[in-house]
């Protein structure tokens, strides 16, 4: 039985126009064997892109088995055939449904696709372009941009980004135990009662107050700001490029948690030499006061979880744009319904409709507070009805989500598991052959003489195919290439 030789590349060149061959080999069936499970197809199809293993002879030839006259691969059976319909389809690339990912994209590496069937496979399956970092040119800044940005970089990064955090928790423990009443700030109960009145000369004086050295929590505080403005600072100087580390949002974060200590200390210094309304000073400080509780987006630079939430949240904007467009719906129609179907009953909470958002919001969401519910049976349907909508609504945009989240944490989990995988390619103790072999252009001859009726002389194993190991006598050839491999 006469077997199939690989081709060499000037013998079968493609024609530039017409996609055929001037050879008549190019038209011929290839076998290739992917872990035992045989595929055939044309040359021609395997030669419309050249820059690929498959479609180029010199890369392919150092699989070829002369014994069976096809191409072994030890890989993922499945994926070929994705692989195959590639060419097949001049391009179309599709992962199987039941392969993950990152084993398809290894079998796109092995069989050299090309950077650019890589980069459309990663936009079909919604990959997100990851952007360079850019890298300060000094390299003394180089490592301190290292040292602050990026806590996986060394032992003392991960001790940096476990003080930043630990000062990031007790700031924010600091920030809700000076709101309990054994702590609470008298000058903040009390500045609501200072007020000058025109025809009275009664004016309601604060109690002795207590300096900012001998508050603890200030002390604290002060200490949690100088870490904060200290990191801060030493980010600026040391970021490769201005313009982005302003257009950066952590940053403006770290920007927004000092804030409020500098706005209070002027305001503390304006109200102590008299200067300003007491009132207005005290809305202005509980103001910035609740402004220090997004300290605790701060964490979201040290932890991968709330990046994951704060990616799934960026990719779920339409469906949450959706999921508020049908509750302002819902909302309108269920409040103005059960105004109607209690407009005449005595003592009715639905005074108006705007009053009636409050239950129709709480009553989608199935909430459910009961300050305002329906008492007529007309109100009692509508309230019905009201539930129900609202439980259809919020939970048809919800698996979007889930399924969003799934895909970023999963991406996130192989990420980390990248470079562990190893696949072995070739066998270790094959040598790659030649080029060029004239093995090859040998066995040629003599198939092209067989062809045309001449007798084909026998050619050594050891002789069809350089850099192929021979593997024993010519008894079982099927045997042998299973104990050679």
């Amino acid at each position: 039985m006469e077997k199939l030789l690989p081709p060499t590349a000037v013998d079968n060149e493609p024609i530039a126009n017409g996609g055929g061959c001037r050879h008549k080999d190019c038209c011929e069936r290839v076998v290739i064997n992917v872990s035992g499970l045989r595929f055939e197809t044309q040359m021609k199809t395997l030669l419309r892109f050249p820059d690929t293993l498959l479609g180029d002879p010199r890369r392919r030839v150092r699989y070829y088995d002369p014994l069976r006259g096809e191409y072994f691969f030890d890989r993922n059976r499945p994926c070929f055939d994705s692989i195959l319909y590639y060419y097949q389809s001049g391009g179309r690339l599709r992962r199987p449904a039941n392969i993950p990912i990152d084993v398809f994209l290894e079998e796109l590496k092995f069989y050299q696709l090309g950077e650019e069937a890589l980069s459309k496979f990663r936009d079909d399956e919604g990959f997100i372009k990851e952007e360079e970092q850019p890298m300060p040119d000094r390299e003394f800044l180089k490592q301190v941009w290292l040292l602050f940005e990026h806590p996986e970089s060394s032992q003392a990064a991960r001790i940096i980004a476990i003080i930043s955090v630990m000062v990031i928790l007790i700031s924010i423990v600091i920030f809700c135990l000076e709101t309990l009443p054994e702590f609470r700030d008298e000058r903040d109960m009390t500045l609501p009662m200072v007020h000058h009145r025109l025809n009275s000369s009664i004016v309601h004086h604060l109690p002795p107050q207590k300096s900012h050295a001998e508050d603890p929590f200030f002390i604290v505080e002060t200490i949690c700001i100088c870490w904060f403005s200290f990191e801060l600072l030493v980010r600026f100087i040391a970021c490769p490029s201005k313009p982005a580390f302003f257009k950066n949002v952590m940053n403006m974060i770290d920007f927004v948690a000092i804030i409020p200590y500098f706005v209070a200390l002027g305001t503390e210094f304006a109200r102590q030499r008299g200067v300003g309304q007491p009132a207005m000073s005290l809305a202005i400080l509980r103001v910035i006061r609740l402004v220090r509780v997004f300290r605790i987006f701060k964490l979201s630079r040290h932890s991968k979880g709330l990046q994951i939430l704060g990616q799934t949240l960026k990719a779920s904007m339409r469906e949450l744009g959706l999921l508020i467009f049908f509750l302002f719906i819902g909302v309108i129609l269920f409040s103005s319904s059960v105004y109607f179907a209690e407009a005449d009953h005595e003592g009715t909470s639905f005074t108006s409709i705007p009053a009636a958002f409050w239950w129709a919001v709480v009553s989608m969401t199935t909430v459910g507070y009961g300050d305002m519910y329906p008492e007529t049976v007309g109100g009692k349907i509508v309230g019905s009805l009201c539930a129900i909508a609202g439980v259809l609504t919020i939970s048809l945009p919800v698996p979007v989500i889930v399924s969003n989240f799934s895909y970023f944490y999963h991406r996130e989990t192989e990420c980390e598991e990248t470079g562990q995988y190893i696949h072995i390619t070739t066998c270790p103790y094959t040598p790659p052959p030649s080029p060029a072999p004239a093995a090859i252009r040998e066995r040629a001859h003599l198939k092209e003489k067989h062809h045309h009726g001449d007798t084909p002389h026998t050619v050594p194993n050891s002789e069809l195919l350089d850099g192929v190991v021979p593997m024993g006598n010519s008894e079982n050839p099927s045997k042998r290439l299973v104990t050679q491999v």
